[in-house]
């Protein structure tokens, strides 16, 4: 079983208790749609473990990153984003705008995306 906060909505959706709609999921990693999309493809990728942020990362969890980023290609390809482009964002903490305190990468595309702040 692995490390969970009883008060967060991933850790929720990782135990069952939230639905999602799965596109991946193995023992370590879940990636699934995000439920207020900002673009045709707007799916987030989420170690199974409880990591608060990108600024939580330590020697005990860091094994989790480096396979979400071996995952993301293969699911812009299935997504079929792969070639034109896309964009993967992690937000930390209030003035980087996270809205949940766990960990996700936000994998976005299918359209020309702007740069906005």
């Amino acid at each position: 079983m692995h490390n969970q906060n009883n008060n967060c909505v991933f850790c929720k959706i990782i135990a069952g208790e939230i639905p999602s709609k799965k596109i991946y999921e193995d023992e370590d990693i879940l990636i699934f749609y995000d439920i207020n999309p900002v673009a045709p493809v707007h799916v987030l990728a989420i170690p199974k473990i409880h990591i608060e942020s990108l600024n939580s990362i330590n020697i005990d969890n860091i094994e989790y990153i480096p396979k979400i980023f071996e995952k993301i290609p293969e699911i812009a390809k299935n997504l079929g984003i792969f070639e034109d482009g896309y964009r993967v964002i992690t937000n930390i903490g209030e003035n980087g705008q996270q809205s949940v305190g766990h960990l996700h990468f936000h994998i976005i595309g299918g359209r020309k995306l702007k740069w906005e702040f």
